[in-house]
């Protein structure tokens, strides 16, 4: 009976206990926090300031929202999806700081000439080319002649024969030369005798040899019809792909105009375009018309808040500006694409509305007249993060200026392997000296942007952090590597490909490395890029690859 009554008041007591109560306790029974993916069982390297390697992080509404240990992650979080990373290797989505995302999406539609070894061999590829596309333009990318037996550029000749009813325009690797049958130069109004600022139109025996050089491909370009709406959509999603299999998660597409610009972004707004870009418009009157007005733009997604501006052309085309002559070529000093008065022009207009510059310079003279330029406004110390693209040959004198006013350099490591067959060719052993310097360059500021310029280089990371690390070709060539005492190490350009690439775009708070509250932006593979041997570096492959936490690659 004493029981009877013990087991009624508890009851009775259970009865006057408020509901809420009661539900809070419940509640309390479960103390996991909720999660959308959990990712365990990794080496994940966090890249922040002290370069923190853990097991484990958790993740919501596409942020992270803890970093730690296997153990105690899985046993505080409650994810609605689990992965056993299988002990692989996990690092920030990698950013390339430097790249041209919409026109390598393009040139998948065109002729692919990268890698072919001669004349002979593009004539042949764009033959077959033609025959599968028999109407319109015929375009193609990606020659170089210093591959060639004869290292000269070549002419129209053939061109014309093949193609006498129907335009032909193939762009040099590094976009800054082009030959042009004469169909083309035709449509284009381009005639022998004509000269132009910043470009040159090569003429032998007073007639046109179709090449051309920095803007007179412009002129050609201007001709041409511009692809639709559907062929842009068709060439950002076939980027998209290939990027995302590369375990990039942030591009930075350098010289768009406004409306490519609304269009990606409209993309992105219906999810179909997940790639964050970093957008820099052209150097041109409709983009700054567009911009200044109207603000910085930034989403999630879209960042514009910079304009890309060109001082000079490219080495291998001999149309970068040099302080003396090109060895090579006696007399011959390369040329800037405006004069200098347009640049002060425009980093005035820059520095009142509070926009990044970012500037094409390739030869000594060039980055020369740009540093001054930016020295004259930056005025010293400063946050603007005004950056040099490529700084790919500098003058000793000049070393000082990119760290007395802050200005950023943002190189392409691939650049000095692809370079250094002829670098010194061009330049001359001691001029040679002060080119690809990439670790003097990051001395200046402690920090440098690394990335591709592809469709110019590889889209690969992987070839970014050989070249930048060991500076050699796949071959092993040279023995002993290029210009070593430039070599970056392994952990800084990780955080070039990173957090330093993030912070030349402003978005260092938000993406760059794995921390709690940033981006859950990260990429797995199947080797670890700090310990494996160099030589192992090229066969590094992506597993999978997440964007806020989304899956947006998988092996």
């Amino acid at each position: 009976m004493a029981s009877e009554q013990k087991t009624a008041m508890y009851a009775n007591f259970i009865n006057k206990i408020p509901v809420w109560i009661i539900l809070v306790l419940l509640l309390g029974c479960n103390s996991k926090h909720p999660a959308d993916l959990l990712v365990h069982n990794a080496s994940i390297y966090s890249v922040d300031s002290s370069f923190t390697v853990y097991e484990a992080m958790a993740i919501k509404d596409g942020k992270i929202i803890a970093m730690g240990k296997n153990a105690s992650l899985l046993s505080d979080y409650d994810a609605k999806e689990i992965v056993d990373a299988e002990g692989k290797y996990i690092y920030p989505g990698f950013i390339d700081a430097h790249c041209h995302f919409l026109e390598y999406g393009l040139g998948l539609q065109t002729a692919d000439l990268v890698g072919t070894e001669s004349w002979e061999a593009i004539i042949d590829t764009l033959k077959s080319f033609a025959s599968r596309h028999n109407e319109g333009w015929l375009i193609g990318r990606g020659w170089d002649q210093n591959d060639w037996p004869k290292k000269e550029f070549p002419t129209n000749q053939q061109l014309n024969e093949l193609f006498p009813d129907r335009p032909v325009l193939l762009s040099r690797v590094d976009g800054h030369a082009a030959i042009a049958n004469n169909k083309a130069l035709e449509l284009a109004g381009i005639k022998a005798g004509e000269s132009l600022t910043g470009g040159e139109i090569e003429v032998k025996n007073g007639r046109l040899t179709g090449i051309l050089i920095d803007n007179a491909v412009n002129q050609v370009y201007a001709n041409m019809p511009s692809p639709s709406q559907s062929q842009l959509k068709a060439a950002l999603l076939d980027a998209q792909a290939n990027c995302f299999s590369m375990g990039l998660t942030t591009v930075d597409d350098c010289g768009l105009d406004y409306p490519q610009v609304l269009f990606m972004d409209s993309l992105q707004k219906t999810g179909e375009l997940k790639m964050r870009v970093y957008a820099m418009l052209a150097d041109a009157r409709i983009n700054y018309e567009f911009l200044l007005p109207k603000g910085k733009i930034k989403t999630d997604r879209m960042n514009v808040r910079s304009f890309k501006v060109y001082a000079d052309g490219a080495l291998g085309s001999r149309g970068a500006c040099l302080l003396q002559p090109y060895s090579d070529k006696p007399g011959h000093l390369g040329f800037l694409l405006n004069n200098t008065n347009h640049y002060d022009s425009v980093a005035a207009v820059l520095m009142k509305n509070n926009y990044q510059m970012c500037t094409h310079a390739i030869g000594d003279s060039g980055n020369r007249t740009i540093l001054k330029v930016y020295a004259k406004y930056l005025k010293g110390k400063n946050d603007l993060r005004w950056r040099i693209e490529h700084a790919q040959v500098v003058n000793p004198a000049d070393f000082g200026l990119f760290g007395q006013n802050s200005i950023i350099p943002s190189v392409q490591p691939t650049h000095a392997t692809s370079d250094m067959y002829w670098a010194g060719v061009r330049l001359g052993k001691e001029r040679e000296k002060g080119a690809y310097a990439y670790q003097q360059l990051l001395k200046e500021n402690g920090w440098i942007a690394l990335g591709t310029d592809f469709p110019v280089e590889d889209i690969s990371p992987f070839k970014t952090f050989y070249a930048a690390v060991v500076r050699k070709d796949a071959k092993g060539f040279p023995q002993e590597g290029y210009q070593m005492e430039n070599a970056l190490t392994r952990q800084q350009t990780l955080r070039g490909m990173t957090i330093w690439a993030a912070k030349s775009n402003f978005e260092e708070g938000e993406k760059g490395s794995l921390e709690t509250g940033k981006l859950a932006d990260f990429v797995i593979l199947d080797k670890d890029l700090m310990k494996i041997p160099a030589t192992e570096l090229l066969s590094v492959k992506v597993i999978q690859n997440y964007l806020g936490g989304e899956k947006v690659f998988s092996r």
